[in-house]
């Protein structure tokens, strides 16, 4: 009796792989549902996935030629549209960009008198097309009253403008010499109420008020030192930006022709 015991405790279970088999197929269907839950999974690419998955465990022959054609299908789309889009966007950065251009160079063209004098400056940056005019040409010291000849060339230099629909920014600067009086307590004011009048004397002459706002950034934003009494005279402008919102890095020139190079 006891040697039958012993015989029976020698044999072996062939058959214990298919725990370890299983375990296996539980840990490989866990992973997958895992790596689902933590990442953002197109619903069109998933659906394909899941069902080649489904397809491989249940030997399925016509699993992988169904999921070539969907994944197909969903990448299309996203390969030809984007550069489409990006070669219409760039083209119509460039159409704009030139317009702008030819539309400051027209504008330079009734600033001639200005021109002569070498009292404009011209820059080309990220934003647009700056056409810089020197505050000694259109007001006098300390105040913010436009000159006859200055009005006469800028309702000239508006009815240009007036041409186009870009956005003009008009931007009053000053330099770094204090003033104080009742009506401007600092240049900050000085600037802005500048700024202010040169666009609405744009306005009267025909530019739309939507296109046009004014900013005053005082002696912030100088171009030159203000050590010198040359740098405090390049320093106190008026700028008319033409905004064409071209991403280019700012050149400048100075406008010393009546056609100069934009």
């Amino acid at each position: 009796m006891a040697r039958r015991n012993m015989g029976e405790d020698e044999h072996e279970n062939h058959e214990r792989w298919l725990v370890s088999y299983a375990d296996f197929i539980t840990l490989l269907f866990a992973f997958f549902v895992v790596m689902y839950a933590i990442s953002s999974v197109n619903e069109g690419k998933y659906r394909v996935l899941s069902d080649s998955l489904t397809s491989a465990f249940r030997s399925v022959e016509s699993a992988r030629p169904v999921a070539q054609t969907s994944a197909s299908n969903l990448i299309t789309p996203i390969q030809i549209n984007p550069r489409r889009n990006s070669r219409s966007e760039e083209l119509a950065r460039r159409d704009k960009r030139e317009r702008a251009r030819n539309l400051a160079a027209s504008a330079l063209s009734a600033l001639e008198p200005l021109v002569r004098q070498g009292q404009v400056q011209v820059s080309e940056g990220a934003r647009g097309i700056t056409i810089e005019i020197s505050s000694g040409m259109l007001f006098a010291a300390g105040d913010s009253v436009l000159s006859a000849e200055a009005e006469q060339v800028l309702r000239a230099m508006a009815a240009v403008l007036a041409q186009g629909d870009f956005p003009i920014t008009v931007e009053g600067h000053s330099d770094n010499t204090p003033i104080s009086n009742p009506r401007f307590p600092s240049n900050w004011e000085l600037s802005a109420v500048r700024a202010a009048s040169v666009a609405r004397l744009l306005a009267e002459s025909g530019i739309g008020a939507g296109q046009l706002s004014a900013v005053g950034y005082g002696d912030q934003r100088p171009l030159e030192s203000n050590l010198t009494p040359e740098g405090r005279a390049r320093n106190r402008r008026v700028a008319v930006l033409i905004e064409s919102l071209a991403p280019e890095a700012r050149s400048e020139s100075a406008a010393g022709a009546a056609s100069p190079k934009i």
